[in-house]
């Protein structure tokens, strides 16, 4: 084990590299710069004009780093595998995981041989951060004092949940990694955080719309602060608004003058598990049966570079290897290799060509390069179009497998058989509903009645669940013949939480039944039941039952949830059928337990939902950190896990308050047609810096629901422009 003294090296390591930039560095950084204006509005929206679309890239990144350096840094070290120097040992086995999905030396082979455009958006990329680092000498990387133009090329994909394992986590990893195996069947499904978060998607088609215009809906749920709003124009025709995720160089959800893109994570499966049958030969290495044959294991040393205090230690790992991709762990004496692809080339050239999609042609174009492999797209277009696709990027299996699980890596029958084409994957175009909605639920509702059929494609295209958020899209898309942008606005932030459609029937039940088994629990909830039953589900800032039925389903769920480990108060399938098999009192004790718990925090049970529920941002930190003594902002809305659309996600954090964390963050609706209008609304604010106006000042708007308009055109921008300047004056 190598030990180097840190803070030192880091520190000196810092300085040498700023004062060794030579003169001809400086001079591009500088000739660059001056080919690009950034106008910031008055909600410091960096409006990005440049000659080139190297120019704009150059532009984007160095206004991210103005208004979040620490981010842009936080999610390469996550996608480099680089956490550990600076979290410290807890993220070795993260950084594993990401060393063994994502091969950088791939990434530089790709970026030496990338065609010269992309080359040029590459290194106007690493050009911008490390002309800002250059300017800003206060600003101290934790770890990255310098950006390599390969970078990008680790994180192809802008989704929250770009990593696909096959059901693995970090822990499945560590396990294997210290000999030891999992106790659970692995199965294929999102990562949790994005059930709890979900995102929405919505499109409207001319037909159904007061304007004649399609409208659409950008929604992505994620942790706060994620994601940024930009907006781009260059004279090589890049024209696009959005949100794009700290780092990266394209806009991820958005829209440009022809069409919108919203991505939802998917759960169409695209990361196989393969349960590998090992045995070790006379010569001490390790072999993989294969058919009739024996195949060694590939091995490969990995080392980690960790922080220990004021100390960098380094951990070499052993990790191995079969044809079908890195082992991961191991179950019931298998190990279990994982195929898939986190990362490609072609990944990232189809998230920069898509944002210049001028026409629905184009778009399927771009789509037709199948390399996006964890989200789904919802679509709309200025020629009236609308569509919708259940993922991307499709490997083509035997359908009598079950690929939600591991299966045998011992047989070529197993192997994969090519890849789909984009016709082949479940889509809708211009539905006869004439509305689209995708919530991370199955596609088989999402035109409602229009909607493709389930029994005309293979199980692993779509293993999803319906949700509750669904039910209520599907309800609030079918209830009007006519939308207007506003009325899209509505439907997106609508109150009601369609998961108690569910369960209050279910726990008023409960409770008459125990009217004469139990009559002290019976008048102990009489007056809590007495306003639970005349609620009509539908959350508010002012509300009682609603803080007294999310308290209740939270505490209710995490006692399904240790009966049932596969079951997620999110996905509709069972989980009423559960509620209803349950004993009275395992449903009404957890109530009984609210009210106990609000009392002693706030001296009555009768507690308005925006008394607790609350908006808050007082540091600048990428982990939530909250106080209950400072001030913050109350809330109407909840969480996407109880079917409300418009997600406010939050958390006791060691405090008496809940306070938000994540869920509605870049929201915009947009209508096409000849000029383009939209409005939008960004959790918190533009700036990570507590000391800009930019740093909270949309949050008011955000709890209400209120939308500021777009600047899409230039005549716009000016006139609400608050600072004019070419990057580093």
């Amino acid at each position: 084990m190598r030990i180097i003294l840190y803070f030192a090296i880091t520190i000196s390591l810092f300085q040498s590299l700023v004062s060794c930039k030579t003169d001809a560095q400086v001079k591009e950084w500088l000739d660059q710069s001056r080919n690009v204006t950034i106008i910031r509005d008055e909600f410091g929206v960096p409006h990005i004009y440049g000659k080139t679309d190297a120019d704009c890239v150059f532009g984007l990144m160095y206004a991210q780093c103005e208004d979040d350096f620490k981010r842009v840094e936080a999610n390469y070290l996550t996608m480099l595998g680089r956490e550990s120097e600076q979290a410290g040992e807890a993220s070795l086995y993260q950084d594993l995981l990401i060393r063994l999905t994502i091969d950088s030396a791939e990434a530089k082979r790709d970026y030496i041989n990338a065609p010269a455009w992309l080359k040029k958006l590459l290194d106007a990329h690493a050009n911008a951060i490390n002309y800002y680092l250059y300017k800003h000498p206060e600003v101290k990387p934790a770890v990255l004092t310098h950006f390599e133009p390969w970078f990008p090329l680790m994180y192809t994909d802008g989704s929250i949940s770009a990593i696909q394992t096959g059901g693995l986590n970090t822990g499945d990893v560590k396990n294997f990694y210290e000999s030891k195996a999992i106790a659970h069947m692995p199965s294929q499904g999102l990562q949790k955080e994005d059930k709890l978060i979900g995102s929405n998607g919505f499109s409207i088609s001319p037909a159904k719309s007061t304007s004649g215009n399609a409208l659409f809906y950008i929604n992505p749920h994620v942790t706060f602060y994620f994601r940024p709003e930009v907006h781009m124009q260059s004279e090589e025709g890049l024209h696009v608004y959005g949100a794009v995720t700290w780092g990266q160089f394209f806009v991820y959800q958005g829209f440009n003058e022809f069409c919108g893109f919203m991505h939802t994570s998917s759960n169409a499966d695209v990361a196989d598990l393969y349960a590998e049958s090992i045995s070790k030969g006379a010569d001490g290495k390790y072999y993989y049966q294969y058919n009739d044959s024996l195949r060694p294991v590939a091995e490969k040393k990995i080392s980690i570079n960790y922080k220990d205090s004021n100390l960098v230690k380094t951990k070499t790992f052993t990790t191995y290897a079969t044809h079908h991709g890195p082992v991961m762990a191991m179950y019931e004496g298998k190990w279990l290799s994982l195929r898939t692809s986190n990362r490609s080339q072609n990944g990232l050239v189809q998230s920069w060509l898509r944002t210049k999609a001028n026409s629905f042609e184009a778009f399927q174009k771009n789509f037709a390069m199948a390399a996006n492999p964890s989200n789904n797209t919802v679509y709309a277009d200025a020629a009236g179009n609308i569509a919708y696709w259940h993922g991307n990027y499709m490997p083509r299996r035997d359908s009598s497998y079950d690929w939600n699980f591991p299966v045998a890596g011992n047989t070529k029958a197993t192997e994969w058989k090519g890849m789909h084409d984009v016709k082949d994957i479940v889509q809708v175009i211009n539905p006869a509903t004439g509305w689209i909605q995708n919530t991370n639920n199955t596609p088989y509702s999402v035109s409602g009645s229009a909607s493709p059929a389930r029994k005309n494609y293979p199980a692993y295209m779509a293993p999803d669940g319906e949700n509750f958020r669904g039910l209520n899209a599907v309800r609030l898309l079918s209830s009007k013949n006519k939308f207007s942008l506003e009325d899209l606005i509505a439907v997106g932030y609508d109150p009601h939480m369609t998961a108690f459609d569910t369960s209050m029937p279910i726990l008023i039940s409960a409770y008459e039944k125990i009217k004469n088994t139990d009559t002290a629990l019976y008048r102990t909830l009489s007056a809590p039941m007495a306003l639970l039953k005349g609620w009509d589900h539908n959350s508010s800032a002012s509300s009682v039952p609603t803080t007294l039925a999310i308290h209740w389903a939270e505490k209710v769920n995490a006692l399904l949830q240790s009966d049932d480990p596969e079951l997620f108060s999110d996905y509709t399938q069972r989980y009423g059928m559960v509620l209803r098999n349950s004993e009275p009192a395992k449903l009404l004790i957890p109530l009984q337990e609210v009210m106990t718990t609000l009392i002693k925090d706030f001296g009555s049970w009768e507690v308005p939902w925006g008394n607790i529920n609350r908006m808050q941002r007082v540091v600048s930190s990428i982990k939530p950190i909250h106080s209950d003594t400072a001030a913050s902002i109350p809330v109407g809305r909840a969480s996407s896990t109880w079917g409300q659309l418009g997600s406010f996600a939050s958390q006791y954090l060691g405090t008496k308050k809940r306070y938000g964390i994540g869920g509605n963050s870049f929201v915009c609706a947009v209508e096409f047609g000849k000029r383009i209008r939209a409005k939008s609304i960004l959790a918190g604010g533009e700036s990570g810096d507590p000391n800009s106006p930019h740093f909270f000042d949309q949050a008011t708007m955000y709890a209400a629901g209120t939308f500021k308009e777009v600047l899409f055109y230039k005549e716009d921008v000016l006139k609400h422009g608050k600072r004019t300047y070419h990057p580093g004056e």
